[in-house]
């Protein structure tokens, strides 16, 4: 398909900086069918029903944003996925100035060496000594807040917990599964008394998820793929809810898309422990997911397009548009919205 077809008007005023507090208290654009009603995060428990499944991802962002030098060069690099024990891929800024073998001087004092590119330009990374890189990553590394949040503010300590779920266990995201932000205790209390059930999966996030579509049609669009795990228990629990007549809602795109690369032709989901770089679009038979939901995506992006393939790509353009109208917050830090067929 045309990548242009999944374009849409977004005011940047729309683009949310921080959070909403409490986290609960974001709006919620419910969009049942071609059926489309302004709700808040906080009204969830009243638009699920006992039996439904909420399925997270318990990934947790590192900080995994490095500034440093090489020679007189100063150096960006964003990891984005892990390779080794020691060893990460990066989309590294100022990359022309970064050779095979070069090493790279990062603020704390950690250094590490170019290993090799891959075909997209990304570099591998081999950290240098003794400490676990997560220990390294701690002392030298920044939060990595969306392109379109870095480049209007600079990161601060807030991020630190705001740009974290409160599902986090499972070190090795960097980037947020943001449409799990607006969730507190307190709204997991409400679901517990609904009788809406929630699992989790781990799919670490990578940066590759902020990289826009350059390709003028989609079938020419690499993704970039992400490690995730499913284990043997959870995906009996997802099948036995299915089956007994609960619906299955992923929290965010991450989660919706580990599940559909673990379901199989007959929508029995399968334990999975790997990489995927499902790329869904228009067309796509979705089948392991009954919802989702998610928060609101910037245009042409491939995340746009998921939710175009789960309702239709006129019902989201006429959604989306009515968000910017009724002036919904955009991206990572801004308001969900709940997605049913």
């Amino acid at each position: 398909m045309r990548v242009d077809l999944f374009d849409f008007d977004l005011p940047t005023d729309r683009i949310a900086l921080r959070p909403a507090r409490p986290r609960d208290s974001a709006r919620m654009l419910l969009v049942e069918g071609d059926r489309i009603s302004d709700r808040m995060v906080v009204d969830l428990p009243s638009v699920l029903r006992p039996g439904d499944v909420l399925v997270f991802n318990d990934t947790r962002v590192i900080p995994a944003q490095l500034e440093g030098k090489r020679g007189e060069a100063s150096i960006g690099a964003t990891l984005h996925k892990r390779e080794g024990l020691r060893e990460w891929w990066a989309f590294v800024r100022n990359a022309k100035r970064v050779r095979d073998g070069d090493a790279i001087d990062f603020d704390g004092g950690v250094r590490a060496s170019a290993v090799r590119r891959d075909d997209a330009g990304a570099i591998l990374l081999h950290f240098h000594g003794d400490e676990p890189v997560e220990l390294l990553l701690e002392r030298a590394g920044e939060m990595p807040l969306p392109p379109y949040i870095a480049s209007k503010r600079g990161t601060d300590e807030a991020d630190r917990d705001d740009y974290q779920t409160i599902f986090a266990r499972h070190e090795g995201a960097v980037a947020a599964p943001t449409a799990a932000l607006h969730f507190t205790d307190r709204l997991l209390a409400l679901l517990d008394e609904r009788g809406v059930e929630r699992e989790t999966l781990t799919l670490h996030v990578g940066a590759g998820t902020f990289l826009p579509v350059k390709a003028d049609d989609t079938s020419n669009h690499k993704m970039h793929s992400e490690w995730g795990r499913i284990d043997e228990a959870t995906a009996d629990r997802l099948n036995r809810a299915r089956a007994a007549g609960g619906r299955l809602i992923a929290v965010g795109t991450t989660s919706l898309r580990l599940l559909e690369s673990a379901v199989g032709p007959d929508g029995k989901i399968q334990p999975f422990d790997g990489d995927t770089a499902i790329f869904i679009t228009p067309g796509y038979r979705f089948r392991a997911i009954d919802g989702l939901m998610t928060n609101f995506h910037l245009p042409k992006s491939t995340l746009f397009m998921l939710v175009s393939a789960l309702m239709g790509l006129d019902t989201m353009k006429t959604a989306y548009a009515r968000a910017v109208d009724e002036g919904y917050r955009f991206y990572s830090y801004g308001d969900a919205s709940l997605l049913l067929p």
